[in-house]
Order: C-alpha cells, then structure tokens, then sequence
C-alpha cells in the first residue's frame, strides 16, 4: 500500500528558472520539472540543462522530484532520459506509454539502477495496456500511473463535461491497475484556472475514484487538491479508534473485532494506518 503523501503534483515548465525557484518554497508534495508539454522545441535543449543544474542543487525540501522527458519517439526523448538519469531526481515521468515496450525502452535507458519510472496514461493504448503495466511494474520499476486526460479525450474524440462522464472508465482502470501493482495513481489536471468550483468537483471526483492525488498546472490550485485528498477530520477520528481497538490485548490475534457496531477486519486496520501516514 502506498503511503507517501501525493495528494498534490504540480507541473512547473522546466524552462522558467523563476518558476522551478518558487516550486521549492510551495506546499505541494510533488513538483514535476516538465521538459514536454512545457517547453517549445527550440528550447528543449536549454530546459534540460537547467533542470541538470535544478536538481543537483537541490533545495527542493520533502517535495518529491520528479522530471517529465520528452516522449522517445521524439528527438529530445532518448537525450533527455541520459541526462537525467543519474542527477538525483525521485522519478522520470514518461509521456504516452502505451506498452510494457515502452517501459523497457525507457528503463534501457536510465539503467537498473536508474530512478523508478512514472507512466502517463493518455492514448487508447494505453488504457487497454493497462494489466500488461502493472503485471511488469516491478521489474521495470513503475511506481505510478499518471491519468493524461487532455491527450486522452483528444485521442478518444470524446466531449468531457464538468462530470467527466466519457473519462471514467479509463480513470478507473489506472486507479485499479495502480492498487493491483501496489503503486500510486494520479489523477490528470485541471484547465479551468478561473473556475474553482470546477477544480473542486473535479478533485472530490478523483477522490471518490480512488486516486492518490491530482495532477495540477498552476500553484492557485493545490489548496482544493490538499483538501480533497487529505484525510477529513472523520477519517482521521476513524483511524485512530481501529488501531487504538486492535492494539488491545484481547484483539491482538483476532481477524476482526466489533467497533461502535461495525466489523472490522485486519484489513480496516491496513486502511487506518495509511490514512494516518497520509495526514
């Protein structure tokens, strides 16, 4: 079970020195040092090395680190993936995987020592590749599946409203594709920057679904994020009374216990102990 907090990733556009200096004083989990989507192309090489530089110098905290290469179908990807291989980043994040292929290209490139590997899911392939990812995410060092819902729903020619609505399926499949290798999921982000309440339905939704956390572009949005996917006071309440309960002697080696008229089961206490991790 995964309990280190990613409630909240952000992407910051790897080419923006001021940007990358403010991310390491933000209150988000995870800041994702893009080098794709962020970049234009007569600045890719000029990204890289900044974010070479980036990363060694460090400062970025408990934040998780984490660096988006260009897809290896492109002349930056390969490039890239050397660069950052060995600079001290906690992940590589991979655009488009759409096969364990993919990942095996990728992990050639970064070594078996080389930092574990975060797969964005955003073509058609990919969702339908979904069991073939997880079952190889130990030896290709997947450590979580990242939903790509704009290149996704463009692939897909589908019309998402606030709801979402044609996006579920696939965002339930990386979430129990995700539980099924023990590694994270990561719901995509939000485009509406001047719409709160969309952002906000948008995270409780992710939440619901079972995502660890949400993909984010801008720093106005990681308090919804933080909100919905951090543990309510409820939760942590309920947390602390099943552990409290199975760490008394008499229930030391039952399977399950009765709790305020409710069973519950080890597997409740499993659930109690990440949610404490989590807060």
């Amino acid at each position: 079970m995964i309990h280190r907090r990613r409630r909240t990733a952000l992407y910051m556009p790897a080419s923006n020195a001021r940007a990358i200096a403010k991310a390491r004083n933000l209150a988000c989990d995870v800041v994702i040092l893009d080098l794709e989507d962020a970049v234009a192309p007569d600045e890719k090489a000029r990204a890289r090395e900044q974010v070479v530089a980036e990363v060694r110098a460090g400062g970025f905290g408990d934040r998780e680190l984490v660096v988006r290469i260009n897809g290896l179908d492109t002349p930056w990807g390969a490039d890239d993936a050397a660069a950052v291989c060995a600079i001290g980043a906690d992940a590589v994040l991979v655009p488009k995987v759409s096969r364990v292929d993919d990942l095996a290209a990728v992990r050639g490139l970064l070594g078996a020592d080389g930092p574990p590997v975060w797969a964005m899911i955003e073509t058609c392939a990919g969702v339908l590749a979904l069991p073939a990812l997880a079952a190889a995410a130990g030896p290709m060092r997947l450590a979580a599946l990242v939903a790509g819902t704009n290149d996704l729903a463009k692939e897909m020619r589908c019309r998402p409203g606030a709801d979402r609505m044609p996006l579920i399926p696939a965002l339930a499949g990386i979430v129990m594709a995700a539980r099924a290798a023990g590694i994270a999921a990561l719901d995509g982000v939000c485009n509406a920057l001047d719409a709160p309440e969309r952002l906000a339905a948008e995270c409780a939704q992710g939440a619901v679904l079972g995502f660890d956390g949400k993909t984010l572009i801008h720093p106005a949005q990681l308090t919804a994020a933080h909100a919905a996917f951090g543990p309510s006071p409820e939760d942590l309440a309920w947390a602390h009374a099943v552990i409290a309960a199975f760490a008394m002697p008499e229930n030391a080696d039952k399977g399950a216990i009765r709790l305020d008229g409710r069973m519950v089961e080890r597997l409740h206490l499993a659930e109690a102990e990440a949610i404490i991790a989590s807060a």
